[in-house]
């Protein structure tokens, strides 16, 4: 090990000025103290970016249910915020539920997946309620602009955003894309 003195020669402490303290390294340049730290930070908290106070922040989507909701590699069951796609699912097949299951897979099965948390963050069935974005691209606006979801609103979830998604499915809804072009009535009516 080798003495090496700090690339700075003073340092400031309570508004005053200190010699900079003698660090002992194995490599050519010091370490820094402020590297040091965080490095540490991230290690006793939550501040690197792997964890919420709901969940993880991203996770590898191993299993597509149907086309609002997604299983990561971890196990959890994420249901995307303020998105309703019709059923495939339970015996289940409404008008367009294969295809929005489709497209969820295509979208997000075998990939790395952000979630961010909004007002709630778990449904009555312990999923987590996320929005879900891939390479930059969040899935819920997806659905709901591309009419394959309809707006499902559950108080608190989603509340910051609910007028946003709303306008999505209107403007969808207008322009009859996908299930609102396809179904001769539609699955939002539950």
């Amino acid at each position: 090990m080798r003495t090496v003195n700090h690339p700075l020669s003073l340092w400031e402490r309570d508004g005053v000025r200190v010699p900079a303290p003698v660090l002992h390294t194995a490599s050519p340049r010091p370490a820094s103290p402020f590297l040091s730290v965080l490095v540490a930070l991230c290690t006793l908290t939550t501040a690197c970016g792997t964890e919420s106070a709901c969940g993880p922040s991203a996770g590898t989507v191993t299993r597509v249910i149907d086309g609002d909701t997604v299983v990561l590699a971890s196990g959890e069951r994420v249901r995307y915020l303020l998105v309703d796609t019709p059923e495939s699912t339970g015996g289940k097949r409404e008008c367009f539920g294969a295809q929005a299951s489709a497209l969820n897979r295509e979208l997000t099965e075998g990939r790395t997946v952000q979630l961010r948390y909004a007002e709630a963050c778990t449904d009555r069935y312990g999923r987590l309620l996320a929005y879900v974005t891939v390479d930059g691209r969040e899935v819920n606006t997806q659905l709901v602009e591309r009419g394959y979801a309809c707006v499902l609103y559950i108080p608190p979830a989603g509340e910051s955003r609910r007028a946003e998604f709303k306008a999505l499915e209107a403007a969808a809804r207008q322009a009859r894309r996908g299930l609102w072009g396809a179904c001769a009535s539609s699955p939002c009516t539950r």
